[in-house]
């Protein structure tokens, strides 16, 4: 357990005010609050969920299926969950639902994978060890037992290690070839802003393609260590909101540039979240952050919870270091075969398009015919499947079935599959001679891969 001990020299026993922890938590919960009514609004959750007769699954998580009607449910558990986070009330319950629901909804279709929902599964569960209601919140307000002051300097360094983990590999992806050398996709993507007030003719400038691709490279290699000092901090932060302003104008990315603008802000002193919980504590008393002045929560060294605790957030950290790399333990190209593209942080970073025709074969007779994938695919999912190996393998397994189910007879399905990578031509990306029934999902190399015949040098 946590108790109220005298401060210690040692790290594990800094303390700082738990007001940025608050104030993180509070925009945190009404911005995922935000974005389930966003997706509710925009007719999502049939459109994603509902209308799709096939859903792509996770290897390991093929449990996870929309609800039909009770997928409905799910959204209204995670939205009041998220309110719930934010005002602080019964918050470790709350906080658990968020990050269950949520990553059920993520878990529920691959096709709607983005970075940003990662993340946002990744905060929730770190969230759900850090004592984010201790301060401004209605749990603290309602029990004066559990409201502190100060608490353990580890419990707001977790969060911006987390944004610097996502900042900083993100540079590191963009250290590749096509991004610098060729400032793709940039250079596909910019173009079709030219509609843009005051921005349009700059984004047909092929330097203005280079010159982004460098900046956005150089701003998620350095913003994490900006931020990190007082005296480059605003220079950061200001660097944080002209990005991500300009990426939501440029791009169709949801809520994320809003998420990281407002998630950003833990960097700053405590005083500053101080001052914004004053300002706020005069609409919403409960929000007032020094109520019970001097009181420090630290950790006690002997509690078996703590200990279990912080091996946790040990191993959960040692994870996020190392898994983006997990891509070195396959061969061939990362962009094109995608073995260990997804959960590392490259965010835009390629623009692939492709056609892939599947072909039914009866394996005694020979008899044949093509599927049209609209038959069973939504154009988004179809457009997904495309060019990504293991939805092509999923699909496949599907059709195998579907088609037993049918009566036919000594199934098996080929693709003739054609992928676009960065502006390169359409080149071949399925080994057509496959049967894919007998092929299975696994964490090995897809051998059935074609090979790439080009180069992307970089990390």
């Amino acid at each position: 357990m946590l108790m109220v001990t005298d401060g210690q020299s040692s790290y594990w026993n800094q303390s700082i005010q738990a007001a940025p922890l608050a104030v993180f938590r509070i925009l945190f919960g009404l911005l995922m609050f935000m974005s389930m009514i966003r997706f509710w609004a925009y007719g999502w959750i049939e459109r994603l969920y509902l209308e799709p007769s096939f859903h792509f699954t996770y290897y390991g998580f093929e449990w996870v299926k929309p609800l039909g009607g009770f997928t409905y449910v799910i959204f209204v558990v995670c939205g009041l969950s998220a309110l719930m986070v934010a005002v602080g009330y019964k918050y470790r319950i709350a906080i658990v639902i968020f990050f269950l629901s949520f990553t059920y909804i993520e878990l529920m279709d691959k096709t709607t994978y983005l970075n940003h929902y990662y993340f946002v599964s990744l905060v929730s569960f770190v969230l759900i060890f850090l004592p984010a209601h201790v301060c401004a919140s209605i749990d603290s307000f309602k029990k004066p037992e559990i409201s502190f002051d100060s608490i353990p300097r580890l419990n707001v360094d977790v969060l911006k290690l987390m944004l610097g983990i996502v900042y900083f590999y993100a540079g590191l992806a963009k250290l590749n070839s096509d991004w610098l050398v060729h400032a793709m996709p940039l250079k596909m993507w910019l173009p079709g802003g030219y509609d843009l007030p005051l921005l349009g003719y700059w984004l047909q400038q092929t330097w203005v393609h280079y010159a982004l691709s460098w900046m956005g490279a150089l701003y998620d290699l350095t913003v994490p260590f900006l931020l990190l000092y007082a005296t480059t901090r605003w220079l950061g932060y200001f660097m944080v909101i002209v990005f991500h302003v300009l990426t939501s104008m440029l791009f169709p990315i949801g809520m994320f540039p809003y998420l990281m603008i407002a998630c950003t802000l833990i960097f700053f002193t405590p005083s500053f979240h101080v001052k914004v919980l004053e300002k706020l504590s005069q609409y919403v008393p409960w929000l007032r952050p020094t109520a019970h002045s001097g009181r420090s929560l630290n950790i006690d060294n002997k509690s078996l919870w703590q200990s279990v605790r912080l091996n946790l957030i040990i191993v959960f950290f040692a994870l996020q270091l190392v898994i983006p790399f997990r891509y070195l333990l396959y061969p061939g190209e990362l962009f094109w075969t995608e073995e260990g593209f997804r959960f590392s942080w490259r965010v835009m970073l390629m623009e692939k398009a492709g056609v892939a025709s599947f072909k039914i074969v009866d394996g005694k007779t020979g008899q044949r015919f093509y599927v049209e994938n609209r038959d069973f695919l939504t154009p988004f999912q179809e457009k997904q499947m495309s060019f990504q190996p293991d939805f092509i393998l999923e699909y496949a397994h599907y059709l195998g079935r579907h088609f037993e189910s049918q009566g036919h007879q000594n199934v098996e399905v080929y693709v003739d599959s054609f992928v676009a990578l960065n502006g390169r031509s359409s080149r071949p990306f399925v080994n057509p001679k496959v049967d894919l029934m007998k092929e299975k999902e696994s964490f090995k190399h897809k051998d059935w891969i074609l090979p790439f015949e080009d180069e992307i040098k970089g990390l």
